[in-house]
C-alpha cells in the first residue's frame, strides 16, 4: 500500500546572488510576483496538493520566510480597526504544529539541503519544491504529481521540454517507455550535461516526490557537478531499484531565479489579473510606443 504525500521540503538556505543587492537583506523567496513572495506561491500548490507538513530548510537571514506564515497580531489588530478585509492574509496562515524548519549551516548543494531534513521526512515519501521555479497551471504541478504517485507510485520528477541550447543549465533525464501522454519511465538522469552531450531535451523542472530511501543515498554521496552534493547524482543511483517516472507538466513554468524570468512572471500574471490586466496592456502599448 502506498503511504500518502504529506510532507513537502522548501529548500530556502540559498543566497540569491544573483538578485542582489535586492537580496543583501531580503530572501530572494520573499521578492513579490505581483502582490505574494515567491514562496507563497510554492506554499499555495503544495496545500492544493494536500500536503500537510511544510519543511523549510533555511540558512542565516532567512527569518523572514518564517515569520511571513506567522500571525501577525499588530497587523491584524490595525486591519480590524480601520476595517478592512483580513481575507488576503488568510493564505499566510499555516496551522499550528505544520510548519518546521531546520538550518542548512554550510551552502553544499541541493541533495545537501534536502538530506538536513532527514529527521522529520523520517521514513515516508515526500514532496520536494524549488520555489524559485514558480509552475502555474490548473491543478497545479504538484497535483497533478500525486495523482500520477497514487497510480504508479515509487519516484516522480516533474518535467519540461526546453530548446536543445538551454539542456546544459538544468538537471535532465534519459527517457524510457512512454506510458502515457505525460507520464515517462526514467532510466537515467544527468545534471548540467554539456551540450550535445544530453540524453534528452527534458529538463527537471523544480519538482519531485521521491522515496525516503534517498537520505541514505545523500548520507555518503560526495561533491557532483559544481563541487556541490547533487540531489540528481542520489536519484539517478536509485534508478533500477525503485520505480522512476517523469510527469510532464500541463502548465506554464517560470524560472524566477533570473531576471528575465522573474520579469516575464511577473508580466503573465498580471495579464491575467482582472483586477488589472486591461491597465497593464495598456501600459505595455505606452512603453512600447516610446
Amino acid at each position: 500500500m502506498k503511504k500518502p504525500i504529506r510532507k513537502a521540503v522548501f529548500p530556502v538556505a540559498g543566497l540569491g546572488t544573483r538578485f542582489l543587492p535586492a537580496t543583501k537583506a531580503i530572501p530572494k523567496e520573499m521578492l513579490p510576483i505581483i502582490d505574494r513572495p515567491l514562496i507563497q506561491y510554492a506554499v499555495d500548490e503544495a496545500r492544493e496538493a494536500g500536503i500537510e507538513q511544510l519543511i523549510f530548510v533555511t540558512g542565516r537571514g532567512k527569518t523572514s520566510i518564517v515569520e511571513h506564515f506567522d500571525t501577525a497580531f499588530e497587523l491584524e489588530a490595525t486591519m480590524q480597526g480601520r476595517g478592512k478585509n483580513l481575507d488576503v492574509l488568510a493564505p499566510t496562515r499555516i496551522q499550528p504544529g505544520n510548519l518546521v524548519t531546520v538550518r542548512q549551516q554550510v551552502p553544499m548543494g541541493l541533495g545537501h539541503a534536502i538530506w538536513c531534513a532527514r529527521a522529520i521526512v523520517g521514513d515516508e515519501p515526500f514532496a520536494i519544491f524549488l520555489p524559485d521555479e514558480l509552475m502555474i497551471g490548473r491543478p497545479g504541478c504538484m497535483a497533478q504529481m500525486v495523482e500520477a504517485y497514487n497510480e504508479v507510485g515509487g519516484n516522480l520528477i516533474s518535467v519540461l521540454e526546453v530548446p536543445e541550447e538551454e539542456v546544459s543549465s538544468y538537471g535532465v533525464i534519459a527517457p524510457g517507455k512512454r506510458l502515457e501522454h505525460d507520464l515517462t519511465e526514467v532510466v537515467g538522469l544527468v545534471e548540467k550535461p554539456r551540450r550535445g552531450e544530453a540524453p534528452s531535451n527534458l529538463i527537471i523542472s523544480g519538482r519531485y516526490i521521491l522515496q525516503p530511501e534517498v537520505m541514505r543515498t545523500l548520507e555518503s554521496q560526495g561533491a557532483g557537478a559544481g563541487g556541490e552534493i547533487q540531489l540528481t547524482d542520489a536519484m539517478a543511483k536509485m534508478i533500477g531499484t525503485q520505480p522512476f517516472h517523469a510527469v510532464t507538466f500541463a502548465g506554464r513554468r517560470f524560472d524566477c531565479g533570473n531576471h528575465l524570468g522573474f520579469v516575464e512572471a511577473t508580466l503573465a500574471l498580471a495579464l491575467e489579473r482582472p483586477d488589472m490586466g486591461d491597465d497593464v496592456r495598456a501600459m505595455a502599448r505606452r512603453l512600447l510606443d516610446l
